[in-house]
């Protein structure tokens, strides 16, 4: 069982943004930036090209308007897209907010939030949401 089966299980703690019965969205605790969102299949699968072409579809449908959420509540210039998949296996899509004009992001490089900002942050996505 992957880290992200067990955070949508409940096993594991996050700041949840939203849920429906296929897909499950999140800020990633080590963000880009701040307000990168994780969102991903319930169903546990490695690589996003094994998803079935509903469910891959599905998943891009269920990230847009939490990506419209985040640029109403955060302002970035915009929120960028990134599939890279080789961190946790259990496919997923990485929402990023970029805030400057040729903003430098990496996976590998992370900002330091603290929980309330965190948990600031989750609530103003979620509040767009709404």
């Amino acid at each position: 069982m992957t880290i992200f089966s067990r955070i949508i299980n409940g096993e594991l703690p996050c700041y949840k943004i939203a849920e429906d019965d296929r897909h499950f969205a999140f800020l990633d605790i080590n963000p880009a930036s701040r307000g990168h969102v994780l969102v991903i299949p319930k169903q546990e699968t490695d690589y996003i090209f094994d998803l079935d072409d509903e469910l891959l579809k599905s998943l891009i449908t269920f990230a847009k308007p939490i990506a419209k959420a985040m640029d109403r509540a955060l302002k970035p210039i915009r929120t960028g897209i990134m599939v890279e998949g080789l961190e946790v296996p259990h496919a997923h899509i990485h929402l990023i907010p970029l805030y400057t004009a040729g903003q430098y992001f990496s996976l590998g490089k992370k900002v330091k939030l603290s929980k309330a900002e965190m948990e600031e942050t989750a609530q103003l996505i979620r509040s767009e949401l709404s």
